[in-house]
């Protein structure tokens, strides 16, 4: 449960994968429109009859272009808390209270429900005053969700499944599929769903906006709109609205569900392949799923309970209340911001997205920031963001020596775009050291050196071309290539020295007797680099510069997770406490170079601390941030720690760096 005085940047409504990704970028859930993670409107509005009196509880009931029907007076929010499967709304007024919950299933050990296109809205009320009030709820969602631009044409329908579930599905008349690539980009295939079931209380229809107008004048629903008659969202948009009766309120909360789905008919493209979502894999068709999610809902929501609980108790154990709000918000957004489908022989692939970055799917160095979260919970997840990686590395298209840094750009999975392949536009010290960390992580958090075995050719050649090229990085760009090329890069030496150790971790475990050799080559480069970087009270930036520049070393933290210990204690320990003298008020800058930084390095920075109390004095500016940025969208990773002003990026899954800190704890609890 997030502290009260805490105000997420926006609020995860509908978290799924990245074109199913729905937000609340207000302060309340009505004082805007909800949008998708891009910024885009994609709307739903929330109305409550009370006693004959219409009170708006979500969205805006005119288009963001229009005006004139007055907005209904709004159901006072009085609370809001954001766990890390749900968020929940509370309203107060005319006698009542209402609670509206969204539900997302984001359990990673159950991969089935993980990839299952649902997110569950709850309706609870009951009386305040003691009196019995009369409620009925209004919802609708809008045609806005299954299309790219609004001046696309939609088409709906509205059906029964086996007497159980009312479904209303909405999308595009031409059915792109797996056709538009690119970033600041919504779907523009499938079908949106809203789903109810069937209950002589609850009546739905597809109509346009003017149903909301209607409703709030009469308490009615209108009739049906046409079918036939496809139109474009721009033109009297289409909505799809329920209205749930939900009798006579008194001190017993009453309680009531839908669920918002989309049937995405499928998700990636691999290798010029299509490939479907995960749950489809042996067979399941859509109306199954929606099926299954109804029938099990007080289950799942039980289940997603228990987990909020776990979490919550955990991370404040580990980090205190603000880390427990920092992981509270995040989430969701680590694991939404990927797409979950299994190959041809049934394997795990968990592609990423680089949002409002470039749109690159499976990017390494966006995965290899990510994968704390999932070495927590389920690292076979991590397996499923590597794989395509190792797949297109050993094609005939990729030419170079070192890893590849991405496999496409989202939905197309089929050979690497970034830097348009050109030599001088790769990261090759970067991309092979996260390989062999991830890949060495996956093994010790597993206790089995399997998938190293899978691809250990590959694992060798990389491993090689740190040990020639890593100590002293050439001329090239790392993760952070917002900041552009820099040769002689401190941070970037510690990934290929610590990169080579996990060579040699991994020939240990694998009962190679070359592994020795790489390991001591890492000791012997560790020893090197402390003398190269060594700038008194810190270490520096690069090699070759002034003892005034310094740099977050947050590559190092996979020295103590991964139990290597080639560098002194006290190279952490002097970083750390030279980061505290160079904070500013929203947090540790990335380097000397500029005031913004990144959140996930931060975050890895400050687990490297002696004490929870160090801990938390590094990451309380960022909780501080994320109260107070200007920049009300999904969180942002990069920003300036002086204005909260967002550089870009938005709704990246590397939050699940913020992770590493509640990996440490436990990982010391089992030692």
């Amino acid at each position: 449960m997030t502290t009260k005085q805490f105000r997420p940047p926006s609020v995860p409504l509908v978290t799924v994968d990245p074109y199913f990704s729905v937000w609340s970028s207000a302060d309340h859930l009505y004082d805007d429109h909800t949008r998708h993670w891009t910024n885009k409107v994609h709307g739903m509005v929330g109305l409550a009859i009370i006693d004959g009196h219409a009170r708006r509880f979500m969205g805006k009931t005119a288009s963001q272009d229009e005006s004139g029907f007055p907005e209904p007076e709004a159901l006072a929010q009085t609370g809001l808390t954001v766990d890390p499967v749900t968020t929940q709304y509370t309203f107060q007024g005319e006698g009542i209270e209402l609670q509206v919950q969204f539900t997302t299933p984001l359990l990673l050990d159950d991969l089935d429900l993980l990839s299952w296109p649902v997110t569950y809205v709850t309706f609870q009320a009951k009386s305040m005053d003691g009196k019995s009030h009369q409620l009925k709820i209004y919802f609708d969602v809008t045609s806005e969700w299954c299309v790219h631009s609004p001046d696309q044409q939609v088409a709906w329908k509205q059906h029964v499944i086996e007497d159980q579930l009312n479904v209303m599905s909405v999308g595009t008349v031409e059915q792109p599929v797996l056709q538009r690539v690119g970033d600041d980009t919504r779907i523009d295939w499938g079908y949106m769903v809203l789903a109810v079931p069937q209950s002589p209380r609850i009546r739905t229809i597809i109509h346009s906006m003017a149903s909301r107008e209607h409703y709030i004048r009469t308490s009615q629903l209108p009739a049906e709109d046409d079918p036939h008659q496809p139109r474009a969202v721009s033109d009297n948009m289409p909505v799809m609205a329920a209205e749930i009766d939900m009798g006579i309120i008194r001190d017993v909360p009453e309680t009531r569900f839908l669920m918002l789905a989309y049937d995405d008919i499928h998700s990636i493209e691999y290798f010029h392949k299509p490939l479907d979502a995960y749950w489809r894999r042996n067979g399941l068709t859509f109306h199954e799923m929606l099926l299954l999610a109804a029938d099990q809902y007080e289950e799942i929501l039980q289940r997603c309970g228990s987990f909020n609980q776990e979490l919550l108790a955990e991370s404040e154990a580990a980090g205190g209340e603000k880390y427990r709000d920092i992981l509270a918000l995040t989430y969701r957004q680590a694991i939404a911001a990927h797409k979950l489908v299994a190959d041809g022989s049934g394997d795990v692939l968990f592609f990423s997205k680089e949002n409002f970055s470039n749109g690159c799917i499976a990017t390494v160095d966006v995965s290899y920031p990510s994968i704390p979260l999932f070495l927590r919970y389920n690292p076979e997840l991590i397996k499923g963001m590597m794989r395509p990686i190792f797949q297109y590395a050993k094609r005939l298209h990729w030419t170079f020596e070192f890893a590849p840094h991405d496999v496409g750009t989202y939905p197309k999975a089929n050979g690497q775009v970034y830097g348009d392949n050109a030599l001088e536009n790769q990261m090759p010290i970067e991309e092979c050291g996260n390989m062999l960390l991830m890949t060495a992580a996956v093994c010790k958090y597993e206790g089995s050196a399997d998938f190293a075995r899978e691809h250990w050719e590959l694992l060798t050649k990389w491993a090689g071309y740190l040990l020639q090229n890593g100590l002293d990085p050439e001329n090239q760009l790392c993760t952070d290539d917002f900041a552009g090329h820099l040769a002689h890069n401190a941070n970037l030496s510690i990934k290929a020295i610590l990169g080579i150790a996990a060579y040699a971790y991994m020939c240990e475990k694998l009962g190679l007797q070359e592994g020795a050799s790489y390991l001591t080559a890492a000791e012997t480069m560790a020893k090197e680099w402390v003398s190269m970087a060594d700038a008194g009270d810190h270490y520096k930036l690069t090699f070759d510069s002034g003892p005034e520049t310094w740099s977050m070393k947050y590559n190092l933290v996979w020295d103590h997770l991964l139990d290597f210990n080639l560098f002194p204690q006290e190279v952490a320990a002097k970083e750390l406490q030279y980061y505290r003298n160079k904070q500013n008020r929203f947090g540790l800058p990335l380097d000397s170079r500029d005031t913004y930084t990144k959140s996930d390095w931060l975050v890895w920075c400050a687990s490297m601390s002696s004490t929870q109390e160090e801990f938390e004095s590094l990451i309380t500016p960022l909780w501080d941030f994320m109260n107070q940025t200007i920049a009300r969208v999904p969180l942002t990773d990069w920003y300036d720690t002086i204005t909260t002003e967002q550089k870009n990026f938005q709704n990246r899954s590397v939050v699940g760096g913020f992770f590493i800190y509640l990996l440490i704890s436990s990982h010391l609890k089992e030692k």
